[in-house]
């Protein structure tokens, strides 16, 4: 699978992105890269600081940097934030440089899978399910017009997810059973 198209995942927080993510990766023997963790690691800072001194405009800046930067490789499977597809530079070029897979899970999934994260500036909040309900309203359109592929990934084991995705893009199957 060499000089292929980066696979995206793009979803809601709690979609499984960057856990199918790392299969899809190790099935596919690429190289993984979750962007909030790349901009974690080239600021030396959590999300949750780098919003609370640049606001969520700023951390969207330096989103939209690092997606710029990946677009412009191959053979990479990517995990966007949640909110990537807000930006429409973010879409163009996830559009344009690769394969678009849109996680879609329920807001009770969502709910159940970020109860316990610290990691999750835009839910730092005391009525998580109205606010995951004004995400889902906000980017659910976003996610299903930059998508090739939709998968739903709601109390489905990760495996499963990632052999379906496997399957949908040609690429064979996971060697991982369910």
């Amino acid at each position: 699978m060499k000089d292929t198209p980066t696979i995206y995942l793009i979803g809601p927080m709690g979609a499984g992105k960057s856990t199918i993510g790392r299969l899809l990766a190790q099935e596919l023997g690429r190289v993984f890269i979750d962007t909030d963790e790349e901009i974690e690691r080239r600021t030396g800072t959590t999300i949750p600081i780098i919003f609370d001194i640049e606001g969520e405009s700023g951390f969207r800046l330096r989103e939209q940097k690092v997606i710029a930067e990946l677009a412009r490789q191959r053979d990479l499977v990517v995990a966007t934030g949640g909110g990537a597809v807000i930006e429409p530079e973010n879409r163009s070029n996830i559009t344009k440089s690769g394969v678009v897979v849109y996680l879609r899970t329920s807001i009770d999934e969502q709910l159940r899978r970020t109860r316990r994260s610290r990691n999750r500036p835009l839910l730092d909040t005391d009525d998580k399910l109205t606010r995951l309900e004004e995400l889902a309203t906000e980017r659910g359109p976003l996610y299903e017009l930059a998508a090739e592929i939709t998968v739903d990934s709601d109390n489905r084991k990760a495996s499963l997810v990632t052999a379906e995705i496997l399957s949908r893009l040609g690429w064979g199957h996971a060697r991982t059973s369910g």
